[in-house]
């Protein structure tokens, strides 16, 4: 067991440990549904509806590839903080390393795959001719940037499991800036409309790759300098590396299953509930991103814990955590529920569509407060590197839960169906978790 100082276990110490991490991360998370909250204001406002569909489905389809490689960013934060709590920077370094390895030639094939990827999304997804027209366009461009959006899952992973989020907030800030002013450029500059947008991303993701290399050149020289290839291709390193991955893999394909039926359902409801669950899911994702911050936080905080076998600072950290992220969950309902509407003709200035929106805007209301145990857990068991807890309770939720309520729930209340399913999905989830943890979690830090 390691040391312990009596500073180490209060709760200032405990607070400044998780606010450290915490506050760059919902920074650095913010930025991202703010940057898909401009793309949505800017296709709202084109004469069709088809530009603002294409970039919800074309996004979706983005984003349901990169995040099946999720499990590049996790793996890297929870092993990477288990090796800086230990002390080993050898082992911090193999897991950089191994991460970029995969990351790189999978962006290639993702490239070489596009035209493929797209015609399977567009096939499920069942939208008339000039939406799928316009969303080919968008995926085409949107992926081109694969490898260099990869390899930033890697290292921001790794960066968080250094216990640095502020090198992670850095880049995502300025990748979003950077995505936001080439998106206005290509849109309202050279009038590229949906075509823009997707540009915009190409050029946000390599400038940040090339801003992440200098850091992590700059910032961790020493660990770059303990590069051994004989090491990274290390049989049993590897065998664990691509076991705790797989499993993470399929949880998120789990989770990637419930969000594409959530879209895919979506269109069947007819045109206007598809464009005004997009307008729904930013609140959805803003919140979400904000509360997952403290997820984050606790993923880098739980493996280091585990990194140093102490137990007690890790359920300090935990509680922390909890209390900040309800806190700040029930500020986010409390915005939705008075300026739900405000927040709506934001994204859209399209007035039948904002009323149809707002008829939902009760569920958004409770969506920061099931989040909160929900992705906090979910960063917990990541730190843990709990890969096959979380995939066997990501199972359960998904076709043990959401499955059976959007079969039952849908046909009986249409689009408030949906919702509920969704609800109902992410409260399992932590219901499911939080029965584990101490078994899980706590008692991986014993």
């Amino acid at each position: 067991m390691a040391t312990k100082s009596s500073a180490d276990l209060t709760g200032p110490a405990s607070r400044r440990r998780v606010l450290r991490l915490a506050i760059p991360n919902i920074v650095s998370n913010i930025t991202v549904p703010l940057l898909s909250a401009v793309d949505t204001a800017m296709m709202g406002r084109m004469p069709a509806l088809a530009h603002l569909e294409a970039i919800a489905l074309g996004g979706l389809i983005v984003s349901t590839i990169y995040w099946l490689f999720g499990f590049l960013r996790m793996g890297a934060t929870g092993t990477g903080a288990q090796a800086h709590g230990r002390g080993d920077d050898a082992a911090a370094a193999n897991v950089l390393y191994r991460a970029l390895l995969v990351a790189l030639p999978a962006g290639l094939l993702v490239i070489l795959f596009a035209p493929l990827i797209a015609d399977i999304g567009l096939l499920i997804a069942d939208v008339n001719q000039q939406t799928s027209l316009f969303a080919r366009d968008y995926l085409t461009i949107r992926f081109l940037a694969a490898p260099a959006a990869l390899a930033m899952l890697a290292l921001n992973g790794w960066f968080l499991g250094m216990q640095n989020a502020r090198i992670v907030m850095i880049l995502a800030i300025g990748i979003n800036s950077v995505n936001i002013l080439a998106n206005l450029f290509f849109v309202y500059g050279l009038g590229l409309q949906h075509e823009g947008v997707a540009w915009g991303s190409v050029a946000a993701q390599y400038s940040g790759l090339a801003v992440a290399l200098f850091a992590l050149r700059r910032g961790f020289r020493s660990h770059l300098g303990l590069f051994n290839l004989s090491q990274i291709l290390d049989r049993s390193g590897l065998r664990a590396f691509f076991s705790l991955h797989s499993d993470i893999f399929i949880r998120t394909l789990c989770l990637e299953f419930v969000y594409v039926s959530f879209y895919m359902i979506s269109p069947r409801l007819g045109v206007l509930t598809l464009a005004a669950n997009q307008l729904l899911m930013q609140f959805w994702t803003m919140t979400a991103y904000g509360v997952d911050g403290f997820a984050f936080a606790i993923e880098s905080l739980v493996g280091n814990a585990v990194g140093k076998r102490d137990e007690q600072r890790l359920r300090l950290d935990l509680r922390t955590s909890f209390l900040w992220a309800f806190a700040i969950a029930a500020l986010c309902s409390l915005a939705i529920l008075f300026f739900g509407r405000e927040f709506l003709f934001i994204f859209s200035d399209k007035t039948e569509l904002v009323n149809f929106a707002h008829e939902f805007i009760a569920w958004m209301v409770l969506v920061p407060l099931v989040s909160v145990p929900a992705y906090l857990w979910d960063g917990a068991y990541i730190g843990a590197t709990a890969g096959r807890d979380m995939r066997r309770i990501m199972i359960m939720a998904t076709f043990g839960v959401f499955v059976p309520t959007a079969a039952l729930a849908v046909p009986l209340w249409s689009n408030h169906g949906l919702w509920a399913a969704m609800i109902a999905f992410t409260l399992a989830r932590a219901v499911f978790m939080s029965r584990s943890a101490d078994r899980v979690v706590l008692a991986a830090a014993r």
